[in-house]
């Protein structure tokens, strides 16, 4: 079996100079203190009309997002590609819940799907659903209340941004990627999801829906989703995720009484990720895959699946990603063994992505040895460039 080596430090950051490690260790140095986190979080949404702009942009904005717009991505995008790793550009413009924000989400979307068009360097699109459905009316869709005429109107319009934009991926043959949400909003996202995998993924996989494999009920969802595709002769495009809400879930879960959709451990999650993986790879004549995992086993794992699969390093139905700014020695060493990866590029501007920067801060605090990873890692590359310098 090929082993990655995933500790490739010299790799792993080859794309970076000194200056931009030294700066990636400050910031993953503070991320560590989840009191200054927590403070933070509370605070940034203020200072950033203060005077905090500034800061935030040379920090944190610089670490996890490509830029205020997509041209300006191009730099990061361009760098990327250049060590074989592809973009998926993510307006993560969030929090913004009318119409006009909505529309505004959905037009950005589709010229996303047009700028990358032909582009090989960025092989998907993405959106988030409350981008363009108020998160309110996907709460009670997926709950199955009666919605008011006023509310079942603009329920159709939020369904008929959706469709545009998957229309517009399958005119252009850019797949698509449709995020996952919280889980009781998610069942009017995967509906969705299916109508337009029913219409577009005859030929190939278009549109690919997510699952968040930290829930109790996704493995299951999954098969049962595939087998409905096989049913109707269509191909399958999922993303697997370990999932990104994970306190907001559980304690909304105490709160209302009902037991979490949320497993109990991360054995039990990381269980059903790589059972998720092997899933999909024994599917593969209709499954297209892509592995959404800062996790190193799961990384080998899928790997050891493809080879035992007979599954070349390069084929388009298996692509491995990772967010910007994180997990680098998983990304690069994994590209430079020839296998697919693409990297998750947000951007928008800094007042706007505030909310996905904070779940940034937050997730790298609270996911168990993250910042520390990070931070050993960069320390062992200072370290070896350090000593190859002094050999010279």
């Amino acid at each position: 079996m090929s082993s990655i080596n995933f500790s490739n430090t010299e790799v792993a950051f080859k794309y970076k100079n000194n200056n931009e490690l030294k700066q990636a260790y400050k910031l993953f140095k503070l991320l560590s203190n989840s009191s200054l986190v927590n403070l933070g979080s509370i605070i940034a949404p203020f200072a950033v009309n203060f005077g905090g702009k500034y800061f935030i942009k040379k920090t944190i904005y610089r670490q996890f997002v490509g830029g205020e717009t997509r041209e300006e991505c191009m730099k990061i995008v361009q760098k990327l590609a250049e060590y074989n790793i592809g973009s998926i550009l993510d307006y993560s413009v969030e929090g913004e819940q009318n119409e006009s924000s909505f529309e505004k989400c959905k037009n950005e979307i589709i010229d996303n799907i047009i700028f990358s068009k032909d582009k090989t360097f960025i092989p998907f699109c993405v959106f988030k659903p409350t981008g363009m459905i108020r998160f309110s009316i996907l709460e009670k869709v997926s709950s199955g209340s009666a919605l008011s005429t006023k509310e079942s109107e603009e329920w159709q319009r939020g369904k008929a941004r959706v469709l545009q934009v998957c229309q517009k991926a399958y005119e252009s043959g850019q797949p698509i990627f449709i995020d996952a949400e919280e889980s009781w909003i998610q069942k009017a996202i995967d509906d969705i999801a299916d109508e337009c995998m029913l219409l577009f993924n005859k030929e190939k996989p278009i549109v690919w829906n997510t699952f968040q494999l930290y829930r109790t009920d996704r493995l299951e969802f999954l098969k049962t989703s595939v087998e409905k595709a096989r049913k109707f002769k269509y191909f399958f495009g999922a993303k697997l995720v370990r999932g990104a809400y994970m306190e907001k879930e559980r304690e909304r879960a105490e709160k209302m009484g009902y037991p979490s959709p949320i497993y109990p451990d991360k054995q039990s999650t990381d269980n059903a990720y790589n059972s998720a993986l092997s899933y999909c790879v024994e599917n593969i004549d209709i499954v297209s895959v892509c592995a959404g995992t800062h996790n190193e086993y799961s990384s080998q794992f899928l790997v050891d699946l493809m080879e035992k699969k007979g599954i070349n390093k390069n084929d388009k139905r298996v692509f491995f990603s990772q967010l910007l700014g994180m997990s680098d020695h998983i990304s690069f060493n994994l590209a430079k063994e020839g296998y697919n990866v693409v990297k998750y590029v947000p951007y928008g501007p800094v007042k706007s992505v505030l909310p996905y920067l904070i779940r940034r801060a937050q997730e790298n605090t609270s996911v168990k040895g993250q910042t520390g990873r990070e931070l050993s890692l960069i320390l062992k590359e200072l370290e070896r460039r350090k000593s190859v310098k002094s050999e010279k």
